[in-house]
């Protein structure tokens, strides 16, 4: 929950990469739920592209091509996965 004059970081970003911030004290409100959901969303996938990771580099025969593209989603779910501590961090501390 963000407190009065807070802003929440985001899960995702603006159209030129920026951040993205909502400033609402309603941890129910409908943005609110969709940057929740999201980040459950994110952090699952994260999840799962780790067990593919994992699998992927005890196979020998894996690609040069797919660990490129491994790299990459790899990359992407961790910014997401930093966004998404960042955001719930910097609420934990206003919280408190």
């Amino acid at each position: 929950m963000t407190m009065p004059h807070e802003l929440r970081l985001l899960p995702w970003t603006g159209p030129d990469g920026k951040p993205c911030f909502l400033s609402t004290d309603d941890s129910d409100s409908y943005l609110s739920r969709l940057a929740d959901n999201t980040e459950s969303v994110q952090l699952g996938m994260a999840t799962e592209l780790l067990d593919q990771a994992l699998d992927m580099l005890v196979d020998a025969d894996t690609e040069p091509d797919d660990l490129r593209l491994l790299a990459k989603n790899l990359t992407g779910a961790l910014r997401d996965t930093l966004r998404v501590a960042t955001s719930r961090g910097h609420r934990l501390a206003t919280h408190e």
